[in-house]
C-alpha cells in the first residue's frame, strides 16, 4: 500500500520527502529578550526532524524589535541572529527535514513597551494599546525590514520562507477593511490594501529566489470582513508575484467567536486552491493520518500543516503511517522501537 501523505512534493528545487509540515508556533522562549535562538529551540525543532516531519517552519520571527508579539519572540532583525539560525537549520537538515522560517511583524497585537505600529490608530480591543498609524516612511522601513530578514534567512540556509500575513498581525491589518481605515494609497480599495504585501513580496524577491509561502487569515468571521473568496483574488495576485503556496488559516484580525471543529479551515484551502489555481497547505485541527490522507486524496490541499498535534506527538509521522497501514523508515538509532 501507499499513501499520498508520504509521497514527495517538489516546489522549485526543493523536494519534501513527505507532505507533512510543522506549522509555525510561537515558543516565547528567547529568554534574554534579544531574539536569539536558545537550547529550547534546538531541542524542540530537531526532535520533530527526528520524527520524520518533511518540512519544519520555525515560529513567527520578528523582522524588527518593535514587530515582536512578545519580548521573548525570536528575531531576524540583526545579522547577529544569523549564527543561531544557521545552527538550527543544520540540526534539522542533519535529520532529513527541509527547513522554513516565518517572517513576521505583530503590528497592533504587539505586547511591548513603547509605540506599536498599525495601518490605522485602532486598538485590537479595549485591553490593548492603541497603535501609532504608520507613516509612508514607517511603511518603507518595514518593507525594507522584511527584505533584510529574507536575506538573513537565505544566509542561514533555510529552504522556505513564509510571510506571516494572518492572525491579525501587521500585514493582515493592512489587508482587512476592519483594521485598515487609511485614505492614502495603502487603504480603501482591495488593490490599495494589498499594496503593503505587494511591496513586501517585491522586496523579498530581490534577495530570495527560493520557495515562498504566505500564511493568510482567509475568513474574518465578521459580516464586513474578508472571506475565502476575497482571498482567491489576493492569492491570484500573489501567484502573479511568484508566491508558490498559500497557507490559509483564519481569524485574529478582530475579537470573534470561531466555531472550531476537526478540519474547520480545510475548505478555505480548497477554495483558494481551486479558485486561484495555486498550491495550498491545509491547517486546523488535523490530528489523524486518515484525516490528512483524505485532504490530499481529494485534492483539497497539497500539503498538510500540523500544529498542536505535533506538540503532543513529535513522532506523529510514525503514528499516521501505522494508522494508514504502511511502514516508513525512521532514524536508524531508533530501529528497535520504530516498527
Amino acid at each position: 500500500m501507499s499513501a499520498k501523505l508520504f509521497s514527495p512534493f517538489t516546489i522549485k528545487d526543493v523536494t519534501l520527502k513527505n507532505r507533512i509540515v510543522m506549522a509555525p508556533m510561537c515558543m516565547y522562549s528567547s529568554h534574554n529578550e534579544d531574539g536569539q535562538i536558545q537550547n529550547w529551540h534546538r531541542t524542540h525543532y530537531t526532535s520533530r526532524a527526528v520524527g520524520q516531519v518533511g518540512l519544519i517552519i520555525v515560529e513567527a520571527t520578528a523582522v524588527t524589535p518593535q514587530g515582536r508579539i512578545s519580548p521573548r519572540d525570536l528575531g531576524i532583525w540583526s545579522d547577529d541572529h544569523i549564527k543561531g539560525l544557521t545552527e538550527l537549520v543544520n540540526l534539522m537538515k542533519e535529520q532529513g527535514a527541509k527547513t522554513g522560517i516565518q517572517l513576521a511583524h505583530a503590528g497592533r497585537k504587539a505586547v511591548l513597551e513603547g509605540d506599536i505600529l498599525a495601518p490605522s490608530a485602532i486598538a485590537f480591543n479595549e485591553k490593548m494599546k492603541t497603535p501609532k498609524e504608520m507613516t509612508t516612511e514607517d511603511i518603507k522601513e518595514t518593507v525594507e525590514a522584511f527584505k533584510n530578514g529574507a536575506e538573513r534567512a537565505a544566509k542561514a540556509g533555510f529552504d522556505v520562507i513564509e510571510i506571516h500575513a494572518a492572525h491579525g498581525y501587521l500585514i493582515n491589518e493592512f489587508l482587512s477593511p476592519l483594521s485598515n481605515k487609511r485614505t492614502d494609497e495603502y487603504g480603501g480599495s482591495a488593490e490599495n490594501r494589498y499594496r503593503f504585501l505587494r511591496e513586501i513580496i517585491e522586496g523579498i524577491k530581490t534577495v530570495w529566489d527560493g520557495v515562498l509561502f504566505v500564511r493568510v487569515s482567509a475568513h474574518e468571521y465578521h459580516e464586513e470582513g474578508l472571506t475565502p473568496l476575497d482571498y482567491v483574488f489576493f492569492s491570484q495576485w500573489m501567484k502573479e508575484q511568484g508566491v508558490d503556496l498559500i497557507d490559509p488559516s483564519s481569524g485574529g484580525v478582530i475579537p470573534a467567536q470561531i466555531n472550531v471543529y476537526p478540519g474547520y479551515q480545510v475548505p478555505y484551502s480548497e477554495t483558494i486552491r481551486n479558485g486561484a489555481e495555486i498550491s495550498t497547505g491545509a491547517v486546523g485541527l488535523i490530528t489523524t493520518g486518515i484525516q490528512a490522507e483524505e485532504i490530499l486524496q481529494n485534492e483539497r490541499a497539497d500539503l498538510v500543516f500540523l500544529a498542536r498535534e505535533l506538540l503532543r506527538d513529535p513522532y506523529w509521522p510514525r503514528t499516521a503511517a501505522k494508522e494508514l497501514g504502511i511502514t516508513i523508515e525512521g532514524p536508524k538509532q531508533y530501529v528497535l522501537g520504530w516498527k
